[in-house]
């Protein structure tokens, strides 16, 4: 699924979540003040509230969607974080005001409350609609990794078990138990609370980078396993919104070449992507000395980093001193003096590298690139050419008859 499409999905959702909002909060408000119930009027300020969270939701989902930019190098995707912390703010809020205005009508007041159908009804829509956007939601949140979509589904949830409970203190004030609805009240901040404290610490947890449990050992697991891979260094993991963003050191083999290098880290990446696709990696390979290094590899190594082929290399023990030789390959063109100054500062190295007491010996030899122009002898000179080698096979060991014979002369140009 593209980038545009997933985005699409997550703001109709959450628009779809805001308009569900505005209606049941009109409706329990009606209810509310119609029927005097402290339990309706404590749900339709909930909704309220509810408005408000899913608007802070959809602005919240359409910003975390842009890409990074020059300010906002790891993208957008906290925001949804600081909206499902603004939300808990919200959540507690409303059970302030719940617990304050259930305990006046325990204690101070008398409260007539008129238990009617259509208070019901509202309560029992109430509960449906919330039930359907809470699924909704958390599919939708799961399949894009929404943290803002995902508090609203916490959020609805919460919603539909303080409904019932109002639903249930609607049942006994009609059975003459009027105390059942400030009761039902203080139920539903109960209710509110847990979803709020469960919300704020999941929120807490991602704005302070904290890894989603089992990320980081399972990525460990991986990372060891991989081959090529000496060990892991360090590991570290945070959550951006959607994005599991990973960075990871990992150490190998110096003598390994860049492109064996290189394909370590692909594979490394590879696999990591695949237990979490939502996952941004960074891989830095730090190379080390192996204990069980030969000579040949810490030769090679070295050759390698100054961007340098070597090849023939022979080494030997003369006496008690260790000899290192090996032929250096340079451009055809290269002064000489240039060409030494190169040969003796890689002897230099190699000797710097495996001890004052070796000797080391290189032999230049420059490579022609450039090709030669050529073209065939003339016939005259090519009949006498095979002449000749037809005369001096019959004399050779090996060689008993030749054909498809060709003579070519370079072209000087001066």
């Amino acid at each position: 699924m593209s980038h545009e499409t997933a985005s699409t999905e997550k703001q109709t959702v959450a628009l779809i979540s805001m308009a569900a909002s505005g209606v049941l909060t009109i409706a329990k408000f009606a209810v509310g003040l119609m029927t005097g119930s402290l339990g309706i009027l404590s749900e339709a300020v909930h909704s309220l509230l509810d408005l408000g969270a899913t608007m802070i939701t959809y602005t919240a989902v359409r910003i975390s969607d842009r890409p990074p930019d020059r300010t906002h190098h790891f993208g957008h995707g906290k925001i949804e974080a600081v909206a499902a912390l603004a939300e808990t703010g919200l959540l507690f809020v409303t059970c302030v005001w719940i617990v304050y205005e259930a305990t006046r009508r325990l204690l101070f007041e008398e409260s007539h409350v008129e238990v009617t159908w259509i208070a019901v009804a509202v309560i029992v829509a109430s509960i449906a609609i919330d039930f359907n956007r809470a699924r909704v939601l958390r599919r939708v949140a799961k399949k894009h990794r929404s943290e803002a979509l995902e508090a609203d589904a916490l959020h609805f949830s919460s919603d539909m078990l303080s409904s019932s409970v109002v639903l249930i203190g609607l049942g006994l004030t009609w059975l003459g138990y009027p105390a059942a609805d400030a009761i039902a009240a203080i139920g539903v901040a109960v209710f509110v609370c847990l979803a709020g404290w469960r919300l704020g610490r999941r929120t807490i947890n991602t704005l302070m980078d904290a890894a989603p449990e089992g990320a980081y050992d399972r990525i460990a697991e991986i990372t060891n396993d991989t081959d090529g891979v000496l060990e892991l260094d360090r590991l570290r993991v945070r959550p951006g919104g959607a994005i599991l963003f990973v960075d990871i050191d990992v150490l190998i083999a110096r003598t390994l070449p860049f492109d064996k290098v290189t394909a370590i880290q692909n594979r490394l990446v590879s696999r990591i992507c695949s237990a979490f696709p939502e996952a941004d990696v960074s891989v830095t390979a730090r190379p080390i000395q192996l204990d069980d290094e030969t000579v040949f590899d810490k030769v090679m190594l070295i050759s390698r980093r100054r961007g340098l082929a070597v090849h023939h290399v022979t080494i030997q023990h003369v006496g008690e001193r260790l000899s290192v030789a090996f032929d250096i390959e340079v451009d055809g063109h290269m002064a000489l003096g240039d060409a030494h100054d190169l040969a003796d500062s890689l002897e230099q190295s190699i000797a710097a590298e495996l001890g004052t007491d070796v000797e080391v010996e290189s032999h230049i030899e420059p490579l022609q690139i450039a090709t030669l122009a050529g073209r065939d002898v003339p016939d005259t000179d090519r009949s006498t050419y095979q002449e000749t080698l037809t005369r001096l096979a019959p004399g050779s060991v090996m060689l008993t008859d030749g054909h498809n014979r060709r003579a070519l002369s370079p072209i000087h140009h001066r």
